[in-house]
Formats: C-alpha cells, structure tokens, sequence
C-alpha cells in the first residue's frame, strides 16, 4: 500500500482529532456525533470540533476523520462500518482506516473497440473516466464484395489501428502520471492486439488482459477486475516477504525504527495494530524504542505514541509501502538497500 493519499497529515503539526463513525440514520448521527463531541471537549479545540461535526454528519457506511488546528484534513469513506473510536493523540490514528480499507492498486480499466475505449483510473482519489476516440469512419468491414473491398478493409484495419494507437498514447500518459501497477485490458481481440503494439514499454509491461466486457455491456468485467487486482497483490505480499527472508531484513520496532530513520527501507510489513508505544519527535522519521536514542539525534522533547502510528508516518515520509500480513510475527522491513 502506497501511503501518499495520507501524506498531507504529516505536514501539518499536531495534534490530532481522529474520529471513526458507522452508518446511522440522520437523527441517530446527530445524536451518536454529541457523544463523540463530548468526549473530546475537553481535548480539542473548538474550531476543531466545528469542522469535524460538518465532515461527521454526512451519509456513509462508515467514516474516518482527521482533523487538527480547525481544519478536517483528510475524510475517509469506507467500505463498511468501523468500531467507533474518538482520540486526541500527537499523531492521527489511521491504523484502523488503512486496514479497512486494505491495499488500493493504483491501476487504469481499459475497454477498447474499434472506436476507442473507456479509461478509468484508480489512483489518488476518486475514480476518474475518459473517453478516448480518434477517427470514426470507416469502421465497419462489408461483403459487399467488388474490385474495391480489398482497399476498404485495408482503410478499416488502418483506423482500427490508429484508435488504438491513440488509446495507447493515452495510457502512456496515465502510467506516467498516475504510477499504476496494473493496466486490466478487456474487449475487442483485434484492438487489443493493436494496443499491445503500440503501449510503451512501461505500460506494456503492466498489462493484464481480462476476458469479459465491452463498452456496452460490462458484463463480468468488474468481476474480472478485482480477482485480477486480489491475484497481483497475493503475488506482490509473497514477494514482498520472500524478499524480506532471503535478506535477513530486520525485524523488531527497533531495528526497523532504525532503518526509517535512516530512509533505506522500500516495504514495512505489519502484522496488524501494533498499540504498544514507542517515542517520536516531530519530524517524519523521529522514531525510536528509546528515548534517550531520539535525545541523541537532536530530539529536545520525545513524546509517546503508538508504535503502528509511528511508523506510518515515517513509512509515508519516505515513500515506503505499507503492508499488513499474517507472514510476519511482529513489523519487519524489506530494505531498499
């Protein structure tokens, strides 16, 4: 899991309101929203609890918010109702959101014909759609038979090939941009055959054709999706951990502390919340399992916070991935080097 999505939370200082809510009719939300209220009253400011009851009281199966100095600086709609949590702490608590969301592929949904395609890309964000086209005659091949059906079905193929030419420069563009891990392709045979010729490298190199669905009818194309995504990241947590065995990679909150301060780790993998505390200072990578050790790197003023906290933190602060799994008995790192 790529953690820029919550970046922003450290660059503001704290600390931080981090509320999780259920799904709840408009009259129980008002209501369930003064309890929580009340149980931080007498933590964080007013202007804190005013932008967090606007965020609070609007529809969802269930929602994340984080919220400092007046400003709600990231809300989180997720999947299905959380265990309600309230806290006032120097960091936000977004354990419980990252593991009810689980790991987001960055990647783009492609359906290519012979007009073009249907693009949508997951990546930071919501979901955004594009619809790509290029010429649009001819498109269609006849029977009609003649001394002039050879060149028609010649002029056919060769706008085929320059739509999908153009969806292919387009994917190009959203590869670069948005650093998508997948390119799930589905549609007409032809076009993608095309498609493949003319990808760059680097999102050929990232492509997964699915069986099912057209522009017209998606059929078992969503299906089809999300095994592809759930078999990429059953392959890239295996990886991930087969990587981390064969280097020795360290493990324990200290070792792996140690390897955030320093920026030389690629993956933290977490085998779930992880409460026990540990001492930070302000920066992104002030972390240790003792105090004394931050004091010597320049910490006038350690605090103490959980250890999960921590580490998302320097784990966002240093584009390192985030990974929850059952493989590893306390946090451990795959390192970058």
């Amino acid at each position: 899991m790529r953690l820029d999505f919550i970046r922003p939370l450290y660059e503001r200082r704290g600390p931080y309101a981090s509320v999780y809510l259920g799904a709840l009719t408009g009259p129980e939300r008002e209501s369930h929203w003064r309890g929580v209220r009340d149980r931080l009253d007498h933590q964080a400011d007013q202007a804190t609890l005013d932008a967090l009851e606007e965020e609070a009281l609007r529809a969802a199966a269930g929602r994340a918010l984080f919220a400092t100095h007046g400003d709600v600086v990231v809300a989180e709609s997720l999947p299905r109702a959380p265990s309600e949590l309230a806290t006032w702490t120097p960091l936000p608590h977004v354990t419980p959101m990252l593991m009810a969301r689980g790991e987001n592929v960055p990647h783009l949904r492609v359906i290519v014909d012979h007009a073009g395609a249907e693009l949508t890309v997951f990546g930071c964000g919501a979901p955004r759609r594009a619809t790509v086209a290029a010429a649009s005659w001819p498109l269609q091949k006849t029977a009609q038979g003649g001394w002039s059906q050879k060149r028609y079905e010649r002029a056919v193929d060769e706008t085929w090939e320059k739509n999908a030419a153009a969806v292919a420069q387009e994917i190009d563009e959203q590869v670069r941009r948005v650093r998508v891990e997948m390119v799930l392709v589905a549609g007409e045979p032809k076009s993608r055959s095309y498609l493949l010729h003319h990808l760059g490298t680097k999102a050929a190199d990232r492509v997964t054709m699915v069986e099912h669905g057209s522009r017209e009818d998606h059929g078992r194309f969503e299906q089809d999706v999300e095994q592809a995504l759930d078999d990429w990241l059953a392959r890239r947590r295996a990886e991930l951990l087969e990587r981390h065995l064969e280097s020795a990679g360290p493990c324990g909150m200290a070792r792996v502390s140690q390897a955030l301060r320093e920026g030389r780790v690629h993956a933290v993998l977490v085998p779930g919340d992880l409460p026990a505390p540990v001492w930070i200072g302000e920066a992104g990578t002030q972390l240790a399992t003792d105090e004394g050790e931050l004091r010597h790197w320049g910490v006038e003023k350690p605090v103490r916070e959980r250890s999960d906290s921590a580490l998302v933190r320097a784990a966002a602060m240093t584009d390192a991935e985030l990974w929850f799994t059952d493989g590893v008995p306390e946090v451990a790192a795959v390192l970058r080097y």
